[in-house]
């Protein structure tokens, strides 16, 4: 078998060795060389044409994401950026996935990680699945106008509740972005991302949107035309108390490996009384969200399911887990599941 080729990029000589190391370590990847800074590694982009790129964010001359920008422009490359834990590489991390980078990996104990070898399976993990992702760089211009008036929802109103995993930040824009000024639904989101990470994502999706994007809190009010996006380390369910809406948020063991999980999300909707569920799954890797579309459509048989389409996943594993319950009622592109859902949702009278 052919080994899939990397190009290492930090500008640690320490952080070069070590990922190239790790990364070496795997009998599905070799280095095929690193770089010290972005413009060394857009030289070598271009001459060496390796099949995938680790991407440091913060690095002088030319940043993370500066560098992978020009790489999507001048040879479009599967890219891993590694991100420190800070609010800022949170922030510049968010933006990376935007401009077409395939995942990210949050170094353990800052730039310089002594400790990067406690992660050498998800570095591993990580770049082996960017190597086979099927990435697109098309990325959408997003509206600029705010904001809306909000109500609690009433009886009978649809909630649409999505999962994603790989390739989602970007996937979330597209559809979040298209969402009209006065959706009449609350929209509740797990995104697979660690603690700190889905804060500068809600921040980014909330300035691009019209409608009003937040990282939810224990104890929110669900309300329609808002979106309520999971905190990374934490479960999220939605709870029905006085015939009312709100968000629990808890950080408890991991279901099946995640925290937060689509499938407790979902089935926390199930459990809701009086509502019409849709469940989208969108790009991302396994198979969460699969049982919770099960107990939503056990439970409200109207349940509206729509999965991504393969043609449109970074990583089409969580929407064809999905589409192998046959349960999934509209499978589409990307660019069309925002329409789907203003079709699906009354418009208010």
């Amino acid at each position: 078998m052919k080994k899939k080729l990397v190009l290492v990029v930090d500008d640690s000589a320490f952080m070069r060795k070590m990922i190239a190391d790790i990364i070496n370590s795997s009998s599905y990847l070799e280095v095929i060389d690193t770089a010290r800074n972005g413009k060394d590694a857009l030289q070598k982009v271009v001459d060496l044409k390796p099949d995938v790129i680790t991407l440091d964010v913060e690095m002088p001359l030319m940043d993370g994401i500066s560098t992978l920008q020009e790489i999507m422009k001048k040879a479009p490359t599967p890219v891993v950026m590694l991100s420190s834990l800070t609010k800022s590489g949170a922030d510049k991390t968010i933006e990376a996935m935007t401009y077409g980078a395939i995942d990210f990996i949050a170094k353990p104990s800052g730039s310089i990680s002594l400790n990067i070898k406690d992660i050498e399976s998800e570095i591993v993990q990580k770049v082996e699945h960017a190597s086979q992702a099927n990435y697109k760089l098309t990325l959408n211009s997003a509206p600029s106008i705010k904001k809306n008036s909000y109500k609690p929802i009433s009886s009978n109103q649809p909630i649409v509740a999505i999962g994603s995993s790989t390739g989602g930040p970007r996937a979330l824009q597209q559809v979040i972005t298209k969402l009209p000024i006065d959706f009449q639904s609350p929209v509740v989101i797990v995104q697979h991302m660690p603690k700190g990470f889905t804060k500068s994502l809600a921040e980014r999706l909330n300035k691009l949107s019209d409608v009003t994007v937040k990282e939810v809190e224990d104890g929110d009010l669900i309300e329609n035309g808002k979106v309520y996006l999971a905190p990374g380390g934490n479960q999220f369910r939605v709870k029905e108390i006085n015939s009312q809406l709100y968000a629990e948020v808890k950080q408890e063991q991991p279901i099946n490996g995640h925290q937060p999980s689509v499938d407790v999300l979902f089935e926390s909707v199930a459990n809701v009384n009086h509502c019409h569920p849709i469940a989208v799954i969108l790009t991302g890797m396994g198979s969460d969200g699969s049982n919770g579309m099960l107990h939503l459509k056990k439970r409200h048989p109207r349940t509206i399911a729509i999965s991504q389409s393969k043609e449109t996943c970074v990583v089409y594993g969580m929407p064809q887990a999905a589409e192998k319950t046959s349960l999934v009622d509209y499978v589409e592109d990307i660019d069309n599941i925002s329409e789907v859902l203003v079709q699906k949702i009354p418009k208010k009278r």
